[in-house]
């Protein structure tokens, strides 16, 4: 029998440089999350600071980051709950030139505390670019966890099929993606036609991976705050199979801080590789797509 899990889809409001409030947020819809049996929990993308790369105190604060990721470790082990932690910016010197850079990691870390894998940005969006530095060609790698085989992609990566291509290759079942994605995202000439361009982008674009892909996708957003009005925050944090699309009532269709508890049957996607046999296709030696098996004979 196909085994079931209970995510915690958390949908948080991070403050700007608020990273000890936000800390706490988390903690606190965490620690609800396993009251509530909850498997994993999964927060978003910059949930500790938001996204201010040009203000003097983020370099700083980004200086903090193994306080959180040990204070993240202790909890998981506390509540006896897996943790992705959204993403934590961390700073760290460069080797050669000595000046400080930053690189934006996801971490899985299971029940009893302990980091199963990590994963740093490779896809950065543009306006990242100048501040952040990409994992570049380092593999895609699946994690083995106490829900299965993970693969973790941040944010933009959902754009690229290549990144999910490659970690159903190695088996993933379940793609978790910490995400920090907003409404202004969209240019302007698509904001004039759409003003929710990004909106159909997410919804569209999470349902067709799980298809594609055969697998469950856990997409994590940061949402606005509790009652704002005309936010720009696009939400929409949801946990998407074959068969049935999006999951997360509370969280699916708002763009404000929530939390949804997600039923997860893996039995979905076992069927769905039954019938669409994707990964069967893949695994061939003689797919039509050649350059996943060259580049795996380089390696």
């Amino acid at each position: 029998m196909a085994p079931k899990y209970k995510i915690a889809v958390i949908q948080l409001h991070p403050k700007p440089m608020r990273i000890e409030a936000n800390y706490a947020k988390a903690a606190q819809f965490i620690k609800a999350a396993a009251e509530r049996g909850a498997h994993l929990a999964v927060l978003p993308e910059y949930h500790l600071t938001n996204w201010l790369p040009d203000d003097p105190e983020f370099s700083d604060l980004c200086g903090q980051w193994e306080i959180y990721l040990i204070k993240y470790r202790a909890l998981a082990k506390e509540r006896n709950i897996c943790i992705v932690p959204g993403t934590i910016v961390e700073r760290h010197e460069d080797a050669e030139t000595k000046e400080p850079i930053l690189s934006n990691v996801a971490y899985f870390i299971d029940n009893n505390g302990e980091i199963l894998g990590q994963y740093q940005k490779k896809n950065l969006w543009h306006p990242e670019r100048p501040h952040l530095t990409s994992s570049h060609h380092d593999p895609h790698e699946v994690i083995h966890t106490p829900i299965g085989p993970v693969g973790l992609l941040i944010c933009w990566d959902l754009a690229f099929p290549e990144a999910f291509r490659e970690l159903i290759a190695g088996g993933a079942k379940i793609i978790i993606i910490p995400t920090f994605w907003t409404l202004s995202d969209c240019s302007e000439y698509g904001l004039s036609v759409n003003p929710r361009a990004e909106a159909l982008f997410l919804e569209s674009t999470v349902t067709a991976r799980t298809f594609e892909n055969t697998c469950a996708v856990v997409f994590v957003n940061a949402g606005g705050a509790i009652g704002s009005s005309n936010s720009n925050y696009a939400g929409l944090s949801r946990v998407a199979v074959p068969f049935l699309g999006a999951l997360g009532d509370e969280t699916k269709n708002s763009s404000e801080e929530v939390m949804s508890i997600v039923d997860l049957d893996m039995r979905h996607v076992e069927e769905a590789e039954a019938n669409y046999k994707v990964r069967e296709d893949l695994a061939r030696e003689d797919w039509y797509y050649t350059y996943r098996h060259a580049k795996q004979e380089k390696l």
